[in-house]
């Protein structure tokens, strides 16, 4: 019978809020959001490449005096470019608008700048000139090497490959920190975007005087366990529509996003910190949730619960100001205050499981922790909300509900 009670309790909260016209409003608001944002980025992005396209098949007039002797004649013709008759008056000519662009190079590259003159084209176009006139020098100074493997050399244009070792072992970069942090990533999405409604899911009863009459025929347990379930299931629903269109632009408009290309084929799935970081977002799960149905058991209305809210959120993001020491210096003191402090230890420990500085002993008792101090938050709630189901008007006096049996 509890079984069926909580099923349905489960299924009532889940339809009840995904049918309300204001969740959907709130959840397809950012997805709606990005997907214009991509939009018009994709446009400027579009009508950018055009643009770059066209100049590419243009080539930019311009002269040019050479006192180094670099540049090259043949290259500097492809480019638009000839050699200027009368420098004395090419920067008069510039400014009159007989001429479009004087490149003035020095005789000693190390010591002086290379002088470009040009008419202007607007603030950004006006790169143009800079651009054009480094390219000639450099294709000019190429050509002279007259070897592709010394120009990459002294251009720093080639890639290394390293390796690292940990334990006798080959220690993953990016690749094996990534997937862990992904649990991190899913804790703040899905206590940000379900916050409020774990405060409001035992504040609506009460401010609707409806809860006399539930609890006639469900256990207090039942009920709030069934809440938390169907407060899971929401987010998890929300989560997929809002990582759908993120998603959808990495796979197919990652280029016209300008989006990094992170191969994700490399990324390492390892089983310990995988099952770690799962645990410690279930664990942190179960803690945050029953502290904030606690709260909303206790408080009478959404306002006089908001001030016990804000600080309870603020915990969360407290570990990041800490953040370049979890991942440089883990055995501070700080660190090992924030690791074991239930409520900053789930971000806390699902940093240093990715970055691979939580050891397994710390692992255990961290993940214990989340877990027992989470399963008696949910039972401390249950127990406020059987005793302040019925306080309308004013706060639930701790005293005297631990004062009463349960």
């Amino acid at each position: 019978m509890a079984r069926h009670n909580l099923r349905t309790v489960v299924q009532f909260e889940f339809i009840r809020t995904i049918k309300k016209r204001r969740f959907w409003i709130a959840t397809l608001a950012i997805p709606v959001l990005l997907g214009i944002v991509f939009g018009l980025v994709f446009a400027s992005s579009s009508s950018t490449q055009s643009r770059s396209e066209a100049q590419k098949n243009q080539t930019l007039p311009f002269t040019y005096t050479d006192a180094s002797g670099l540049v090259d004649p043949k290259l500097a013709t492809a480019m638009g470019g000839a050699p200027e008759q009368d420098p004395g008056t090419a920067v008069e000519r510039v400014k009159e608008g007989k001429l479009n662009a004087w490149f003035s190079f020095p005789a000693s590259l190390k010591a002086e700048p290379v002088r470009v003159y040009g008419a202007d084209q607007g603030i950004f176009k006006n790169g143009t000139y800079d651009a054009v006139a480094k390219q000639l020098m450099v294709l000019s100074a190429q050509e002279k090497v007259g070897s592709a493997e010394l120009t990459a050399a002294v251009q720093g244009n080639f890639s290394t490959e390293s390796q690292t070792f940990k334990d006798g072992q080959v220690s993953g970069g990016l690749e094996t920190v990534v997937p862990p942090l992904l649990f991190l990533v899913l804790f703040y999405v899905v206590i940000i975007l379900l916050a409020n409604q774990m405060l409001a899911s035992t504040l609506e009863e009460k401010e609707n005087r409806v809860t006399e009459m539930i609890l006639t025929t469900l256990n207090p347990t039942t009920l709030v366990v069934g809440k938390v379930i169907s407060l899971f299931l929401v987010g998890a629903v929300q989560a997929l529509v809002f990582a759908s269109p993120m998603l959808l632009g990495y796979v197919f408009f990652r280029e016209q996003l300008a989006l990094p290309d992170f191969d994700l084929s490399h990324l390492q799935f390892q089983f310990l910190p995988m099952l770690v970081g799962a645990l410690l977002f279930v664990g942190g799960f179960i803690l945050f949730t029953g502290v904030l149905v606690g709260i909303g058991a206790v408080m009478p209305t959404a306002k006089d619960a908001s001030a016990v809210f804000a600080p309870v959120m603020i915990m969360m993001f407290i570990p990041f100001y800490i953040v370049s020491m979890v991942v440089s210096d883990p055995g501070s003191l700080i660190v090992q205050i924030f690791t074991y402090f239930p409520f900053t230890a789930p971000i806390t420990a699902m940093l240093r499981n990715a970055f691979g500085s939580l050891s397994g002993v710390s692992a255990a008792i961290v993940i214990a922790e989340l877990f027992v101090f989470g399963i008696l938050a949910l039972r401390v709630a249950v127990h406020l909300f059987r005793y302040g189901s019925i306080e309308y008007s004013r706060k639930l006096s701790l005293r005297a509900a631990f004062a009463k049996k349960t």
